[in-house]
């Protein structure tokens, strides 16, 4: 009969494998890139592998993941979990319709990126101004998994880019019901301008333009959300009766 344990150690296993395979990487040469030798990840990946938190550092280091990432990608479900992570790009409405969608659930909101801004100790222009776009990316990913390791109930306001780091994005559905705010490039746009963002693209001349092609470049990605609804046509108070009935 398998015990708890070996439910845990099998989850490990698999969770590496899913991010070895995703990487296009053998064994062998995740063994060269981690340090930790092929038989040994063998074990790992059949489940019979007890490694240590130091090594699984090393692995998921060598897969461009966390040691936190994996063992949450690795939890069991719990059917008591009610976690709402809404995504779409910047203009969506995001934050707007999370507080409301939190009132209305009677569980908190919160915004990613107002839990990075904590972390860093920065806030988001003189993060990006100082580490760039990838240092964000990289802690927002950090900040999300513990968040998501953490808490039971809760309304997620995600960054517009989260649908492009796909093992971020793939740990984001596992763990929460993910929903797309969609809305017309114009509604994007001017939600935009009234919320003064200053992040890359804001001071382009083209920046309109440019938003618009961002939209139509990552809608494949945002359509992977298991839910999707219209905040052009159903405005803030419509958009959190119709999450609401989804959700149920």
């Amino acid at each position: 009969m398998k015990t708890e344990r070996d439910t845990l150690l099998s989850s490990i296993g698999l969770a590496v494998r899913r991010l070895r395979d995703g990487r296009g990487l053998t064994r062998r040469q995740l063994a060269k890139k981690s340090g930790v030798s092929e038989r040994f990840l063998a074990d790992l990946e059949s489940g019979v592998g007890n490694i240590s938190v130091a090594r699984l550092h090393e692995v998921a280091r060598a897969l461009g993941s966390s040691a936190a990432e994996v063992l949450v990608s690795a939890q069991p479900e719990r059917e008591d979990r009610r976690l709402v992570a809404l995504v779409g790009l910047r203009g969506a409405g995001k934050s707007t319709i999370g507080k409301a969608l939190g009132a209305r659930l009677k569980i908190p909101f919160v915004e990613l990126d107002a839990l990075v801004e904590k972390q860093a100790g920065l806030s988001l222009s003189a993060l990006f101004s100082l580490h760039g776009e990838a240092y964000y990316r990289r802690l927002a990913r950090e900040v999300m998994t513990r968040f998501l390791s953490e808490s039971d109930a809760a309304v997620m306001a995600t960054g517009g880019g989260i649908v492009t780091d796909r093992e971020a994005f793939k740990l984001l559905a596992r763990r929460a019901r993910t929903v797309w705010l969609q809305a017309t490039p114009e509604d994007h746009w001017k939600r935009v301008l009234e919320q003064g963002d200053v992040r890359p693209g804001a001071a382009s001349p083209h920046a309109q333009e440019e938003l618009r092609a961002l939209l139509k470049a990552r809608e494949p990605l945002y359509a992977q959300a298991e839910l999707a609804v219209d905040t052009s046509k159903l405005g803030v108070a419509g958009s959190v009766d119709e999450i609401a009935r989804q959700l149920r």
